[in-house]
């Protein structure tokens, strides 16, 4: 609203020519992100061969195709469906976003309320008073009873949008809340399905570290045997305690990261650690999804929800600049008082104690010491505030679902990579196994297969999980596909409610 800003600030003339004006700048979403891919080269339609292994499976990317709003539940595994359906009830984090939501909501209701309305107010008083004879002029003191009741009325005309501003503000303020609340649910139910990913994994790592760990003991067995027959030295025996000793060791971290995940995930859902009853996860027993929908850029800036919260607060930050502008401009208060005044409660109600006023009153900002064009300079640069952290905002959401694309597309390759090491090292350790019965090799031979065979298990392991992890940041990535829930699932009161 320049035109409003470049009028002089005389009341009279503003009064008349403005009275619908509203300065400030009036918000504009932002424009159209310039790219339209999110990585440096085209992506491929497969990120990659299968694997010869569970959870190899080949992914198809599929741009331009929508997310389902219950992602988690392509995974197909009831139990973690139920683990993240009983997480949206119980958490905490989401219990404090959705009292913020109500907050806001509310507080909106009350801003329309004190802004929009002319003010009401009823009183009744009773007084008993002596006033001297100097006050009254009179050569004796007087005692009286006075009683009043009255209605006042006052209402600030909204002359240059301030109030349409604050209001503007607070439906932000709305916004931004109801969007963190999808933020919290986005990232628990994307923390869950990654948690309970890392749990199965671990468990499984631990598992082929323990079946590595008998076997090195059957192994230390048999060379101390063969030791006291004089077949092996005794630094052959050394060295199969050191490695039995070092697979030992290794467990013991994969056992405290794995306690560790069990308590997030309790936390996840509400509970104390002791409290979790959590029957064992098998990444073997999920499908990873294969078909994978893939936002375009221009769809993602109004899809991701930390992004749409950056936009409110950026419209919130708009509407203060309006606010501040209007402050620099003349206020109009109308106001009313309606009543009887009385010397005894008799007569209270007579024609003759009824009063009355009626008053409208102009204030023009002169001198303020600056204050208020500081105030609107700061403003603005909060404005600009909210504005860079907004470009921020979408770059990360780029460079999230660009790292989630590339993730998919190696990680992928990692496992294919990963499993046939394992397929060989299996065999490997097989044909040492063989030889060394045999007597062909030495045990140094038969150790070093072994421990590559275990190292080849725990990476199959991990890079499994690592394709199940990726995809769920993938969905994260992509803002979850909230929009397309029939009913969604805010614990909070619907504003149509509160209005």
């Amino acid at each position: 609203m320049e035109v409003c800003r470049a009028l002089p600030r005389s009341p009279l003339l503003l009064t008349l020519l403005l009275g619908a004006c509203a300065v400030g700048p009036d918000f504009e979403r932002p424009g159209a992100v310039s790219t339209g891919t999110y990585v440096e080269s085209p992506l491929p339609k497969k990120v990659a061969a299968p694997a010869a292994v569970a959870g190899g499976e080949e992914q198809e990317l599929r741009p331009g195709n929508d997310l389902i709003h219950d992602w988690w539940t392509l995974f197909h595994s009831e139990t973690l469906n139920q683990l993240v359906e009983g997480a949206l009830r119980e958490n905490p984090t989401l219990a404090a976003a959705s009292a913020a939501l109500r907050q806001a909501r509310e507080t909106l209701v009350a801003g329309r309320g004190n802004l929009t309305v002319p003010a009401v107010n009823g009183q009744l008083s009773a007084a008993r008073e002596r006033a001297s004879a100097a006050e009254l002029g009179l050569p004796y003191a007087s005692t009286f009873a006075l009683y009043n009741a009255q209605v006042s009325v006052s209402y600030t005309v909204d002359l240059f949008g301030s109030v349409r501003r604050q209001l503007e503000a607070l439906q932000a303020q709305v916004d931004y809340q109801e969007n963190q609340l999808r933020a919290a649910q986005l990232a628990l139910t994307a923390n869950i399905v990654t948690a309970v990913v890392r749990e199965a994994a671990l468990r499984e790592q631990i598992q082929a570290l323990r079946d590595v760990e008998r076997l090195q003991q059957s192994g230390l067995e048999i060379v101390e045997r063969r030791f006291e027959l004089g077949a092996v030295t005794r630094t052959d025996v050394l060295t199969q305690r050191t490695a039995l000793a070092q697979t030992t060791a290794s467990i013991f971290p994969l056992e405290l990261q794995r306690a560790q995940t069990l308590h997030q995930l309790a936390a996840y859902t509400g509970k104390a650690p002791s409290e979790l009853d959590l029957a064992p996860f098998e990444i073997l027993r999920m499908d990873l999804p294969v078909d994978l929908p893939v936002s375009v850029p221009s769809d993602l800036v109004h899809q991701r929800p930390d992004i749409l919260a950056a936009e409110s607060l950026l419209h919130a930050a708009s509407a203060q600049v309006g606010v501040a502008t209007a402050n620099q401009y003349p206020q109009l208060t109308l106001g009313g008082n309606f009543g009887y005044t009385a010397l005894s409660v008799r007569q209270l109600f007579e024609p003759d104690s009824i009063v009355w006023s009626m008053s409208a009153a102009l204030a023009q900002p002169i001198f303020h010491g600056g204050a208020l064009a500081a105030q609107r300079r700061a403003a603005v640069a909060a404005f600009d505030q909210a504005a860079a952290l907004y470009r921020q905002t979408v770059l990360t959401a780029f460079e999230n679902v660009a790292d989630a694309l590339r993730a998919l597309e190696f990680d992928a390759r990692t496992l294919a990579a990963q499993s046939e090491a394992y397929t060989q090292a299996r065999a490997a350790a097989e044909l040492a196994q063989t030889q060394f019965d045999a007597g062909a090799v030495s045990y140094l031979s038969l150790l070093t297969a072994q421990q590559q065979l275990a190292q080849s298990a725990v990476a199959v392991v991990q890079a499994r999980a690592n394709r199940f992890a990726d995809t769920a940041a993938l969905f994260q990535a992509l803002g979850g596909g909230w929009w397309n829930q029939i009913q969604p699932q805010l614990p909070a009161k619907p504003l149509a409610q509160t209005e």
